[in-house]
């Protein structure tokens, strides 16, 4: 599967997602677009998913419009070991994202 980390999400977590192909916005050149031209972006780009933190994000783009899908992580924090506690979570969300979704992974 292929998989953006938005801007916000820590790249550390590149490593946490083994076995997925990963990119960040940031390397992409990406790190300046938001939300709808973000995701935008991603589609046309084959990714299948985006992993955001962006609590906001679902309420600021219609998702069904675009080819990605897009996994929101609830954390209490975005430090990468408050992230990697939900890692077990999200690997259970991109089992079962399709194209156009939404899957909240809620924090602990």
């Amino acid at each position: 599967m292929r998989i953006l980390l938005d801007h916000c999400v820590p790249a550390e977590l590149v490593s946490l997602l083994a076995g997925h192909a990963v990119s960040t916005a940031g390397e992409l050149g990406w790190a300046e677009l938001k939300n709808g031209a973000l995701l935008a972006a991603a589609g046309a780009a084959g990714f299948d998913v985006i992993i955001t933190v962006d609590q906001n994000l679902p309420y600021q783009t219609n998702l069904s419009k675009l080819a990605v899908a897009v996994v929101l992580i609830r954390s209490v924090s975005t430090h990468v070991a408050a992230l990697q506690a939900l890692m077990p979570d999200v690997f259970k969300a991109l089992e079962c994202v399709q194209p156009r979704t939404f899957v909240e992974v809620p924090h602990a």
